[in-house]
């Protein structure tokens, strides 16, 4: 990044140079100067502005329009006039960034039956997730050609430790197709009605990147689906979604409920993003979203027409998603040694598979950076990650890329290495520590290597830019519950996953705020509280930094301010 100040008296104007664009901002120099009026004056004895302090300090923050506009003493605030916001000892901090998360994706889920597990649903065995889409049958009254579709389900933590079948929601219909996604949205399982409708049956071949599981010795699918077979099953099921644009505003209130000022639409269609467009143009969107189009399977000359780094109505395209491999849960990532337990009816060699091939990576790294388009790519396992690795040698990028390894779970220290030098940055799913840690251990990787699945104090001691993320809706885009899991690293089980990947309360902040900024070419106008950024922030309880991390899922958000307006508050009037 080149920078370019230029001085006066009153205020600077900073040029960031970057990999998207180059933009101007106006900075107004804090504590330099006295300013008689703002909109608001956020006063509070506990202000962490990420900006390299380690602690939280009493300072008032004026805020004008969408940007801060001073910061100084809570003395010298006092003399500012506007509305005053005394937080006392709740402390505030810049609004927390989504680095990895399916905005849309949220909004339709928030549509289809929850048949997840605790504590996300209430599906604890086969028997319940039967009764929960029974219930649901009954009470949407589906016509012919509507179908029934749940989400979240989850076989590692169902007590049968199985997918449901065919057979299983056959009982719930035979008329109505039903459709269920897992947990990990990489798999699926259809009654015999969907899979008619989406013509898979025994002379179906499994497509490329994808596998149609069948019964053992026969050919007849069993009803699961993974990877790219699940796209016919899945198309159907949004599809028969009835007003998609409805899940919007609902998903926009989960994200600024947990603090999220910027949210990431990780892998949009060109269907999901004009969808996406219309709810914003509704004002349906009170936080922005960042946008990254899949990109493997649109000829470039179609991406190179679309409008990248700009915000329109809130919405932003950000760049491109490659997906490179599957769910280490859903055992399809592509591992570089076998699984601990392969999935059924696989040999004791199985390793997961990629989606595409490393000549198609190679190609479209080289065809996105030639283009300046940001790439995010989707890499779970370790092999999936040496594609990418390998993919941006080959470009051989002069700029100043950030190409983003989404996941980046079994990352090895040899491949941490390369990625530093090759400036791609691991975004972490660390939440998985906790939603999937003993299954990781038990029966997916094994104690060695599960303990140091997304190894972000490896990131840490080479002093390299990495964020973690919720990868919602796979997981609620709860950032309260990812700070507590990045540095307890604590399993469903409360065992401790991995001791030496801990990493400290302040370094998991970073990751969610001005690295997560960073990641996004945002760092000049988001990721911390500076003079001259958006007015982007969340109000919490008390001072995390000085909690212990066990205590951390007490902490409360009590408000988000996006761009300077308050779009959550907690119920109880007396907390601001």
């Amino acid at each position: 990044m080149r920078l370019v100040a230029v001085f006066n008296a009153k205020y600077q104007f900073a040029s960031f140079c970057q990999f998207m664009a180059c933009t101007t901002v106006m900075i107004f120099a804090s504590g330099s100067f006295a300013i008689e009026k703002a909109d608001i004056i956020f006063t509070s004895n506990k202000t962490i502005t990420m900006v390299g302090e380690k602690i939280a300090r009493p300072l008032s923050i004026a805020v004008s329009g969408e940007r801060i506009v001073w910061i100084g003493s809570p003395e010298e605030g006092k003399n500012i006039l506007g509305r005053h916001i005394t937080l006392g000892d709740k402390a505030i901090l810049p609004g927390f960034i989504d680095a990895h998360g399916h905005a849309s994706y949220s909004a339709f889920t928030s549509q289809f039956v929850n048949v997840a597990s605790p504590p996300v649903g209430a599906v604890e065995g086969i028997k319940d997730l039967k009764a929960a889409l029974k219930k649901s049958l009954a009470d949407k009254k589906l016509q012919p050609g509507e179908w029934l579709i749940g989400f979240g389900y989850d076989d590692s933590l169902l007590e049968e430790q199985r997918h449901p079948t065919r057979e299983d929601l056959d009982e719930i219909s035979r008329e109505i197709p039903v459709y269920l996604i897992h947990v990990s949205g990489h798999l699926g399982v259809a009654n015999s009605k969907a899979l008619s409708i989406t013509k898979i049956s025994a002379a179906s071949p499994n497509p490329p990147g994808g596998k149609i599981r069948r019964y053992l010795s026969s050919s007849e699918p069993n009803g699961v689906v993974e990877e790219t077979a699940v796209y016919p099953l899945q198309k159907m099921a949004m599809a028969s979604v009835k007003n998609p644009i409805d899940g919007y505003e609902k998903a926009i209130q989960v994200y600024a409920r947990h603090g999220i000022t910027t949210a990431q639409d990780g892998a949009v269609s060109g269907p999901s993003l004009a969808l996406l467009k219309m709810a914003a143009k509704k004002g349906h969107l009170k936080i922005d979203i960042i946008a990254y189009i899949i990109g493997q399977d649109i000829p470039i000359s179609q991406i190179r027409s679309l409008n990248f780094g700009q915000y329109e109505n809130r919405v932003k395209l950000g760049g491109v998603k490659l997906i490179l491999d599957g769910s280490p849960q859903g055992k399809t990532a592509y591992l570089s040694e076998p699984y601990l337990k392969p999935p059924s009816g696989e040999a004791h060699s199985y390793r997961g598979y990629p989606i595409i091939s490393q000549t198609a990576v190679n190609e479209n790294i080289v065809a996105f950076s030639e283009a300046k388009i940001p790439i995010l790519a989707h890499a779970n396992g370790d092999a999936a990650a040496d594609m990418l690795i390998e993919g941006i040698k080959k470009a051989n990028i002069k700029t100043d890329h950030r190409t983003v390894m989404i996941h980046a779970q079994t990352l090895r220290e040899d491949q941490l290495d390369e990625m530093n030098i090759l400036n791609i940055i691991p975004s972490f799913f660390s939440a998985h520590t906790f939603y999937w840690g003993d299954w990781h251990r038990d029966s997916v990787l094994g104690p060695i290597r599960a303990n140091r699945i997304s190894p972000t104090n490896s990131a840490v001691r080479r002093n390299m830019p990495f964020t973690v993320h919720n990868d919602a809706p796979i997981v609620p885009p709860n950032m309260v519950r990812l700070l507590w899991a990045t540095t307890n690293r604590l399993t469903r089980s409360g065992k401790i996953l991995g001791e030496g990947q801990k990493i400290s309360i302040y370094e998991t902040l970073e990751a969610i705020t001005i690295n997560a900024a960073y990641q996004h070419f945002e760092e000049g106008d988001k990721g911390s509280i500076e003079v001259g950024k958006l007015a982007d922030f969340v109000i919490v309880s008390e001072d995390p930094l000085r909690m212990t991390t066990k205590s951390l899922m007490n902490l409360r958000i009590i408000a988000t301010y996006s761009r300077g307006q308050e779009i959550f508050r907690l119920g109880d009037e007396s907390l601001l």
